[in-house]
């Protein structure tokens, strides 16, 4: 990281921002296209969860290659300043790395649909196999985390 002064190493800090940010970036590569797919998650365990429709580009590109790179954000502010060259941005973020592993069977399909709904409600929920059968829940154990801030 070129500003190493900015650097999170606090793990607790970065935990922080993974149970609280409200969206999470997944990057994939399409072949030598990089895309990247705003989603909602849920962070539980040192895994991150998602879902999906069972089919379209995202599980088409994590189906060839599961490999993802992650972004999370909070406290987002612009600092606004006289000169256009001294404006300034407060945050917190978090990048991620692992890989897409698509879960199976309803019981772990259930466990991953109940960490993002947890992330966002606080709460767990029973689903319906129907509801089970129409969609991709993925988990992605996070192999490296490193995290940046400017609170200026």
């Amino acid at each position: 990281m070129r500003r190493s002064d900015r650097a999170i190493t606090d793990p607790a800090e970065l935990e922080s921002i993974l149970r609280e940010a409200l969206v999470c970036r997944m990057g994939i590569c399409d072949g030598e296209v990089p895309y990247v797919v705003p989603m909602n998650y849920g962070y539980r365990d040192g895994s991150v969860f998602l879902h999906s429709a069972l089919e379209g580009r995202k599980i088409e590109v994590l189906r060839k290659n599961p490999n993802v790179c992650l972004e999370f954000e909070k406290d987002v502010e612009l600092v606004a300043a006289e000169e256009p060259c001294s404006f300034s941005m407060k945050y917190r973020s978090v990048i991620a790395s692992g890989k897409a592993v698509f879960l199976e069977g309803a019981e772990e399909k259930t466990r991953g649909l109940n960490a993002i709904m947890a992330q966002y409600t606080g709460k767990e929920y029973a689903f319906p196999q129907q509801a089970l059968e129409r969609i991709v829940v993925i988990r992605v154990d996070l192999d490296e985390v490193s995290g940046k801030h400017n609170r200026c």
